[in-house]
C-alpha cells in the first residue's frame, strides 16, 4: 500500500472497525467512498467536511487498513469489513436454546430474531409454538388492558393486532370489555 498506512496483511477486528466509525468525521469519509468518491476533494464535497478532516481520517483509516491511499486517491477497501464481519460471526457464540426441545428450537429459531418475530408461521402447528412462546411475556391471573397488551407485543412484532387476534383465537388470551388476560400456554411451575 502506498501513502499513508502500511500494508496491513492481519484482518481487522470488527471491534476496531466500529471504534473507527464511531468518530463522526471517520464515518463520513467510509460513506462517501462508498457511494463512489476516490479523492480527497471528492469526499470533501461529498460528506461536507473540510479537506484537512477528510485527510486526518483517511490517514486513520489507511493505518488500519480499511482505505488505500495513493496521493490524493482513496480507496475503500470494502473486503476488510466482509473479512471482519466473517470472522465476528464464527467467534460469535452460538444463541441460547429458545427450547429444550431441539424440533421445537428449530422453529423458534426460524421465526424469532434477537428477541424478535420476524414473521408469523403460515402452518398452524409452528404458529402454535410461536405464540404459546410469546404468551410467556404475560402473567397468568393478571389482567391486562389492551393498549399494555399491545405495548408488550409491540417488543416482538409490529403487527400487534394480528398477534392479539391469534392469541385469542387459539385460546392463550381471553379477551373481555377490552380487557385482556393469560388463559392457555405453557405455565413453569
Amino acid at each position: 500500500m502506498r501513502g499513508y498506512g502500511r500494508d496491513v496483511d492481519a484482518g481487522v477486528s470488527a471491534g476496531t472497525i466500529v471504534g473507527l466509525l464511531a468518530d463522526p468525521a471517520r464515518l463520513k469519509v467510509v460513506a462517501a467512498l462508498a457511494l463512489g468518491a476516490g479523492t480527497i476533494e471528492e469526499v470533501g464535497t461529498a460528506s461536507g467536511l473540510p479537506l484537512k478532516d477528510v485527510a486526518l481520517a483517511a490517514r486513520r483509516l489507511a493505518r488500519a487498513g480499511l482505505v488505500r491511499r495513493d496521493g490524493h486517491g482513496l480507496a475503500l477497501l470494502t473486503d476488510r469489513f466482509a473479512a471482519a464481519a466473517r470472522v465476528a460471526a464464527e467467534q460469535a457464540p452460538p444463541p441460547e436454546p429458545l427450547s429444550e426441545d431441539p424440533a421445537e428450537d428449530a422453529v423458534l429459531s426460524a421465526f424469532l430474531r434477537h428477541g424478535r418475530l420476524v414473521s408469523v408461521p403460515a402452518q398452524r402447528s409452528k404458529r402454535l409454538l410461536v405464540l404459546d412462546h410469546l404468551v410467556r411475556i404475560f402473567e397468568p391471573g393478571v389482567r391486562y388492558p389492551e393498549r399494555e397488551v399491545n405495548a408488550l407485543l409491540r417488543t416482538w412484532h409490529p403487527d400487534v393486532a394480528a398477534l392479539r387476534r391469534y392469541l385469542v383465537d387459539e385460546g392463550l388470551l381471553t379477551r373481555e370489555a377490552g380487557v385482556y388476560w393469560r388463559s392457555g400456554g405453557y405455565v413453569e411451575v
